[in-house]
């Protein structure tokens, strides 16, 4: 008997250990093939984190993982793409905290992918990775946010480190409409619309699809 994946946001561990998976393979696909910026609202615990992990190793070109599922036949296993992933996670009660979380989270990145980036601006750094991965991998980026929105919710009782916080995530995610040509596909989640958090201007042609 499988198992149930209780707070598991790891899609190879649920498919070599043995838990059950719903199937949204097909949905993944259809969003690679018909957008490029997609955007996701959703509450925690909605499953928004394992469907960005689900996406990675699909551009990842995992192709094993997916067997018995709706993608396995339909996608090209043989196009695969570097892959940006942006999960926040930490402490966000002032900017300083913010933005060292950030600066981790693009050397974890840098890692990965083995590529470097010389500013020490954190924003324009995202934009050199970006650029540096198309370059070493000759293919377009994909990138994957998850909780674009938790640096600014954590601080919902500090309008002054909420602002503060939402300039600087404007500051980072201004590099995606700064680096389109080398992007391929990009997925944002958060629990706050896009629009209202007025950090996404640049990016006018993003794709809610929060209420498809």
């Amino acid at each position: 008997m499988k198992k149930l994946p209780i707070g598991l946001q790891t899609f190879s561990k649920i498919i070599n250990e043995n838990y059950i998976y719903i199937d949204k393979t097909k949905y993944a696909l259809n969003l690679i093939e018909d957008y490029k910026y997609v955007f996701l609202s959703r509450p925690r615990r909605f499953g928004k984190s394992l469907f960005l992990d689900t996406l990675k190793n699909i551009f990842l070109g995992n192709k094993e993982l997916f067997k018995g599922l709706g993608i396995y036949d339909k996608y090209n296993w043989e196009e695969k793409y570097p892959v940006i992933k942006i999960d926040w996670a930490g402490d966000f009660k002032t900017l300083e905290s913010t933005k060292i979380v950030a600066k981790s989270i693009l050397d974890r990145n840098k890692e990965i992918l083995e590529v470097e980036c010389n500013s020490e601006d954190i924003g324009v750094c995202f934009g050199e990775i970006i650029r540096n991965a198309y370059k070493k991998y000759q293919k377009r980026v994909v990138i994957l946010i998850d909780e674009y929105d938790k640096p600014i919710l954590d601080n919902m009782d500090n309008t002054t480190r909420a602002i503060e916080n939402r300039d600087f995530l404007r500051s980072l995610y201004i590099q995606i409409k700064e680096n389109d040509r080398y992007v391929k596909f990009a997925f944002l989640t958060g629990i706050s619309k896009f629009s209202k958090a007025s950090i996404f201007s640049g990016l006018n042609q993003i794709v809610d699809i929060s209420l498809m």
